[in-house]
């Protein structure tokens, strides 16, 4: 210990001279994984170790997994960096930076048709992200759903939420931390997404709101807000009920006002009272930006705001958080004032053309068949016969990370969970070149997988028979062995891995490999 802090001493002593980084001490240390070092290090070490570490992320470019933007102008990034050092919260100390926020609220609010309060200012804020606009209105909802049967002298105890079972895991966080009961509909495979039909069973007395999605993580659809809306309309009138719509537009509230804005979705709807979407995704924002904005002022009840005069002057909130930079703000209204909706359109639009032009390449193999229903700029596909083509498509994404690319393969929701498809999301600095590239990689791996299959189920592998029967005799009496059963049966995610995977111990791993990865 003594020598290593000897050691350290003269790491910090050789890196606060001008020396190269790498003929310094600090070139031949293990970096500190579980305590703070003595001594430190001069900047320029410091930053290159890091960076050398960082080199082992993933290519953000090549990351179709994410809707996440990941590319950014350089002008963008110095404002980002300024808004660093302003926290958010302390609108007293930042007066300018709290009056950009409240500006790309009432842009965004006036996009989607909110009315506006008599000072002429739009009801919303910004969150981290989708996920915590989503918990601020499902208290929202709550909340106001009390408060209306709090006054008929009605039981408050049971409120439940419907949605779709292919929505983001945040809404059962949600309904798990609120104490809200989830109602999912679930989906089927030649319908991956909540439909109105399949909405009205759910409902009752204590529903405080259905939450339609326009964009779904698993296919990028938009679901037919406005159809789900006349279904509660006419539950509404014929029950006495107020049950209300929250739209989780975290993909499409930055898509549809540009590529569709004839498509009525958002507050043009009377039973829409609240709106979420996520700057940091087509918003074109870094990560960790979310945006909430109600139909009016009084759809946000009072209570659920705070108010702070410990920062100098009062001051309202309604978040779950309390500081955070304003940099992302600065930089959604950065992107407004510098795209325009002109500039908006122009992204977006490029953006579905290249991913119409990827989804066509695929199909041009013939052993790929498109799912989703060109809504947004992603290709959402399935393998139509996957023991034809030699492979899974998790053995497909698997062969896909050796170049470098993320493109994750997942089952699908609740109601089609036998179902595997893969989804490539195509963001603004995935150019057609890109694609081109991508679909070599994809067309290249396909060709080498029917010459060395790796489906369980292929003739060519007759001896894995073997081992399956091996797996399935040894895990016949245990719990999970009916599940254990159903991998190896299905057709989807039967492969020489996970079979492997099954004999080795390993089901975790398996199981694992069902779920969406990547999703954000």
């Amino acid at each position: 210990r003594q020598a290593g802090r000897q050691a350290g001493r003269q790491t910090g002593q050789q890196c606060r001279s001008e020396m190269e980084v790498y003929s310094t001490h600090a070139a031949i240390q293990e970096l500190p994984d579980s305590e703070i070092p003595e001594q430190g290090m001069a900047a320029p070490c410091a930053q290159q170790l890091v960076l050398d570490e960082l080199l082992l992320d993933g290519n953000a470019p090549q990351n179709l997994a994410s809707f996440v933007t990941t590319y950014m102008e350089p002008e963008a990034e110095k404002l980002i960096l300024h808004g660093a050092r302003v926290n958010m919260i302390d609108m007293d100390e930042y007066p300018q930076s709290a009056a950009i926020h409240q500006r790309c609220v009432n842009m965004i609010g006036k996009m989607w048709y909110a009315k506006p309060g008599d000072d002429g200012k739009m009801t919303g804020t910004a969150c981290v992200g989708s996920s915590e606009a989503i918990m601020l209105a499902v208290l929202a909802m709550r909340a106001r759903w009390r408060k209306a049967r709090k006054a008929a002298g009605l039981d408050t105890n049971k409120p439940n939420l419907v949605f779709g079972s292919n929505v983001q895991c945040c809404w059962h966080k949600a309904c798990m931390y609120f104490d809200v009961e989830a109602r999912e509909a679930e989906v089927s495979e030649d319908e991956l997404y909540l439909t109105p039909d399949r909405v009205a069973p759910h409902c009752d007395e204590n529903t405080i709101g259905v939450c339609p999605i326009l964009g779904s993580t698993f296919t990028g659809d938009f679901e037919d807000v406005q159809g789900i809306h006349n279904v509660l309309q006419r539950l509404n009138e014929s029950n006495g009920w107020d049950i209300g719509i929250h739209v989780d537009a975290a993909s499409g509230g930055f898509i549809a006002p540009f590529t569709q804005p004839e498509l009525v979705w958002d507050f043009r709807l009377p039973l829409v009272r609240s709106i979420n979407a996520s700057g940091h995704k087509f918003g074109l924002v870094y990560a960790g930006l979310g945006w909430l904005v109600f139909s009016e002022k009084k759809s946000l009840p009072d209570e659920l705001v705070t108010h702070v005069n410990y920062l100098g002057g009062d001051q309202a909130s309604f978040t779950l958080n309390f500081s955070k930079p304003a940099s992302n703000v600065i930089a959604q209204y950065y992107n407004f004032i510098r795209l325009g909706r002109e500039g908006f359109t122009a992204i977006l639009k490029n953006g579905m053309l290249n991913a119409q032009y990827l989804a066509d390449l695929l199909k041009s193999t013939g052993e790929i068949e498109i799912v989703d229903h060109n809504h947004m700029p992603l290709v959402a596909f399935r393998l139509i016969d996957p023991v034809k083509s030699g492979c899974t498509l998790f053995d497909l994404q698997d062969a896909l990370k050796a170049r470098g690319w993320t493109v994750p393969a997942y089952r699908c929701p609740k109601g089609a969970d036998d179902l595997v498809i893969m989804r490539a999301v195509v963001k603004q600095n995935f150019s057609r070149n890109m694609a081109r590239l991508l679909f070599r990689d994809i067309k290249h791996a396909l060709d080498f997988f029917k010459e060395h299959p790796q489906h369980l189920h292929h003739e060519k592998n007759r001896k894995y028979k073997e081992i399956e029967e091996a797996a399935r005799k040894e895990k016949r009496d245990d719990d999970d062995g009916e599940e254990d059963r159903v991998e190896l049966d299905n057709p989807n995610v039967a492969s020489r891995n996970i079979t492997s995977l099954l004999v080795n111990g390993n089901k975790p791993r398996v199981l694992r490999r069902k779920r969406t990865t990547g999703v954000c």
